[in-house]
């Protein structure tokens, strides 16, 4: 009990909170204080990244007219990279900031001069480079403005607490807000005393928002910098998605090939040795030949039938013929649930992904008909600009899930290798929305 009455204190108790003002809250909110430590600790990151990198450049340029440079260079901008890794790690701990290690180095051969030479090469070692100059007058520039603000603000906002030290120990009325030779203004009645602290209440409040503001551009600067670029990361995820179709061909090549093995050949077999049998028999009993001919003719029909089966799994003939409206209906005809299917295509598209969304509506329909427990399904095709939209709607029971290695899973990744999304909404007890996006590039 007591547990349970502490849970709620603190729920309660952190909903009021939230109910305090964002300029009142921000004060003394965590975010504040990690994001004014960042820019305390940027300084002097700053000096240590600028110092490297200005020290590096200007010894490995001076030392370009010999041999000697090249690896200077390279080692100075091996150091940018760890520093990198170091800011990259500093950004997420202190602003929530994920940023991506960039792409890794591509060393083409063996040993040093190989290494040396891709490091020269990378751009990302250069932008890394660029960071540790840039970085360092922005640095001085956020340190500056976020304590002055910080320690201005505090000190006034708390001058109530401490303005009898001048009287005490300065031997002065107060705080000194003007002086000449001739005339000198203290803050030392209680209404200038307010007014002091109230100012100081607003430099208070606004200054975790300065800071705020000023970490958003070291934000951009470590995602643009520190980051992948948009080329490296587009190359690492095609071949990433190459390396799915890869899988992907493989494993339909060793499902054909279970498909033959396991159906049609030994189908195939089993017919040689019938009529191989029928042949010895059709001197001695002619009648016994013919059954076994006749048994034969029928596991001649099953086995076309099993082949007609397969290939059409692969690509059938309709869809080359008639495109996917017709090859569509085929399969919805073969369902075990009503299914209604709507095409609305200006024009074909190209038959690579014409064939991606064809495979797509039977693997949807084949998992209504195994485990949906549904009584109807729709399936609706269309294009919207530059992509190809499949949906798939079943009132079956629910649950589907693309993750824990579900045959879905595998429809996900072989959509996303041609830059297509799978996304499927399926909430338990039904409906299930599963929509696919395949790019369009017309035929």
């Amino acid at each position: 009990m007591a547990t349970e009455y502490g849970d709620g204190y603190g729920s309660w108790g952190e909903e009021r909170w939230h109910r305090v003002p964002a300029g009142l809250r921000a004060p003394f909110e965590a975010r504040s204080w990690r994001e004014f430590g960042y820019v305390l600790l940027g300084l002097p990151v700053g000096i240590l990244l600028f110092t490297y990198a200005v020290t590096m450049v200007s010894v490995g340029a001076g030392l370009l007219v010999t041999f000697l440079g090249v690896p200077v260079l390279a080692a100075g901008l091996a150091g940018c990279r760890g520093f990198g890794a170091l800011e990259r790690a500093r950004a997420r701990a202190l602003l929530g900031v994920e940023v991506a290690a960039p792409e890794p180095l591509r060393v083409k051969g063996r040993g040093a001069m190989a290494w040396m030479g891709a490091m020269l090469r990378s751009g990302s070692s250069w932008r890394q480079l660029l960071y540790a100059v840039v970085q360092f007058p922005w640095s001085v520039f956020s340190f500056v403005v976020a304590v002055t603000f910080w320690t201005y603000g505090w000190a006034l906002l708390t001058y109530p607490l401490w303005f009898w030290v001048f009287p005490l120990w300065a031997g002065q009325d107060g705080l000194q807000l003007y002086g000449d030779e001739t005339r000198a203004v203290y803050l030392d009645n209680p209404f200038e005393v307010t007014v002091t602290a109230l100012v100081g209440l607003l430099f208070t409040m606004a200054t975790p928002w300065i800071v705020r503001g000023l970490t958003m551009v070291d934000r951009v600067m470590v995602s643009g910098m520190l980051g992948p670029s948009r080329l490296g990361a587009r190359v690492v995820e095609l071949e990433s998605d190459r390396g799915v179709v890869i899988d992907t061909a493989a494993a339909d090549l060793r499902r054909i090939e279970r498909d033959l093995h396991d159906g049609a050949q030994a189908r195939l077999v089993a017919l040689a040795m019938d009529l191989g049998l029928a042949k010895e028999k059709l001197a001695e009993d002619p009648r016994a030949a013919a059954v076994m001919v006749d048994s034969a003719h029928g596991e001649v029909k099953t086995a076309l039938q099993e082949l007609r089966d397969l290939a059409r799994g692969i690509h059938p003939a309709v869809l080359t013929d008639r495109g996917l409206d017709a090859a569509l209906s085929a399969v919805a005809s073969r369902c075990a649930v009503p299914v209604v299917v709507d095409v609305d295509l200006p024009a074909r598209p190209v038959p690579a992904i014409e064939g991606i969304a064809y495979f797509t509506v039977s693997e949807l329909l084949q998992n209504v008909s195994k485990h949906a427990g549904a009584a109807r399904a729709t399936v609706d095709v269309w294009r919207v600009e530059n992509r190809l939209m499949l949906q798939v709607i079943d009132d079956g029971v629910g649950g589907a899930d693309t993750r824990g290695g579900s045959g879905l899973a595998g429809l996900a990744e072989r959509i996303g290798a041609v830059d297509g999304i799978l996304v499927v909404d399926s909430p338990a007890g039904g409906p299930t929305r599963v929509t696919a996006e395949l790019p369009w590039r017309a035929a």
